[in-house]
Parts: structure tokens; sequence; C-alpha cells
């Protein structure tokens, strides 16, 4: 009898309605996750949905923005109440704006970055965690980045976001380890989501510096990443907890002058 990783979990991904969100929320429900998309965004959210429903999958949309704290809970009490529970969860929801030398960087980014990035993981752990603590099992995977260990130029901010994501990954899973609950982090290299293809447009030249930077030579494809966030959500990963994964092609062992 053929099983799947996530047969029978009940599942929460934030920012499900595009890019590594999205195929994390897809990815859940192949392997047989019950799937509730969480996204700001009604029309993406709901898009994520309808193709899982399409697929044959059970889905469920709430609208979400992770930097409240009212709409944060209302979203894990949405899971338990439509599902009857909460297993796994993927807090992957983000803010990127700016692009720029840090002092001129706009303080409204910035405290929005802040509430989006850091204290919607926060938010989104805080609740996660009280219903997994009390059913004895859960598994987490926070969506971290790159830049929390290699900062890239004029992104100071989300680096120091994103590392504050790994730091609090590592302190969640010390605590929450003795009542059965896993906490970890990946932290994707450059992939080739719909914001960066966006960005990358008509740039030949920026295109060809990012993918140089992953010493395969190439992005990553956001079903990449729902793979791994996938597999550390599953009894496969059973022994692991408060871990950063980098996920990026390698791009901490690249080395200048190979091609």
């Amino acid at each position: 009898m053929t099983t799947t990783l996530l047969d029978g979990k009940v599942g929460i991904v934030t920012g499900g309605g595009n890019g590594i969100g999205r195929a994390t929320c897809l990815k859940f429900a192949a392997e047989g996750a019950k799937v509730v998309v969480a996204d700001f965004n009604e029309e993406a959210g709901q898009r994520t949905v309808d193709e899982i429903k399409g697929a044959g999958g059970e889905a469920h949309f709430i609208a979400t923005d992770v930097g409240d704290e009212a709409q944060v809970e209302a979203m894990v009490a949405a899971a338990v109440e439509h599902f009857g529970g909460l297993h796994i969860a993927s807090n992957n929801a983000a803010f990127v704006r700016g692009d720029t030398l840090l002092e001129k960087y706009d303080m409204e980014h910035f405290h929005r970055g802040a509430n989006i990035c850091l204290e919607g993981v926060f938010l989104c752990l805080k609740y996660e965690l009280a219903v997994m603590r009390e059913a004895g099992a859960g598994a987490i995977v926070n969506i971290g980045s790159r830049a929390s260990v290699h900062p890239v130029p004029f992104g100071s901010p989300y680096a120091a976001f994103k590392a504050g994501v790994n730091s609090l990954t590592r302190s969640a899973a010390g605590e929450y380890a003795r009542f059965g609950v896993r906490v970890n982090c990946i932290n994707p290299g450059v992939t080739r989501t719909e914001g960066v293809a966006r960005y990358i447009e008509g740039k030949p030249e920026l295109e060809r510096s990012l993918v140089s930077n992953a010493a395969m030579l190439r992005m990553g494809d956001p079903e990449e990443l729902a793979d791994a966030v996938a597999w550390l959500c599953s009894e496969r990963a059973s022994f692991i907890t408060g871990q950063s994964l980098g996920v990026d092609g390698g791009a901490n062992c690249r080395m200048a002058g190979l091609q």
C-alpha cells in the first residue's frame, strides 16, 4: 500500500497565494494533507485552493495579515474548526521593499518588513505551538533566507529580519521539543518565483549575477523549496529540530573562478 509523506495531516501555509508558499500548499496537498491557505491576497489564495481542489485535494482559504495578532489567532482557530486539528505549518509570508543603502531606507518599509517577516513568524508560532503542544505533536517550518547568513547588498533590513527568524526557530525548537513539537527553518537561495521573475525581467546581467551565486549555477524552483518543507514536516525528519537548512543550490560552497 502506497502512503504519502503527510497522510491525514492538517497544515497551514502563510503566503500561500504565490511563490514558495503556493508551491508548498500544492505539495502538502499532493502528499495527503488538508491545507489551510492563508494570504492577505484573497484572489491569489483562493486560486491556490481551487487548484488543490481541482486535483482532488482538500483546502480552505482564510484571509490573513500575519502582522495582525487577531487575524493570526483566527487563522489557527479556523484550521482547527474546519479540519479538526493542526499538525504541520509553514510560516512563509514575507514583505520585501527597498533596494538602497541603509542610510536611505524608508522607515515605513522597515517597520512593515519587521512586522511581516519577523513579528509575523513570531505570532504564527505563538498560536500554532499552543495547539500542537496541547496535542503532543507537530512540526513547523519557518522560511528564512540565504540573506540571513550571507547578506546581500542594499538589503540590510531584510537580512536582519530573516536572521531573527533563524534565531527564533532555534529558541522555539528548544522550548517545545519536550512537547513533541519540532521547529525548523529553510533558508532559500535565489528562487524563480513570480516576484523574482518580475524583478529580473529585461535585466539579463542581473539574472546572470543572481544565477552565479549558486554553485549549481541556476536559480531554484519553488517546487524544490516545497519538497524540503514537506520533508521536514514529515516523520522522515522525526529526529530533526532547531535546524536552519540552506536550500540554495550550494550558494554557501560557491568557489570563485569555477564556472
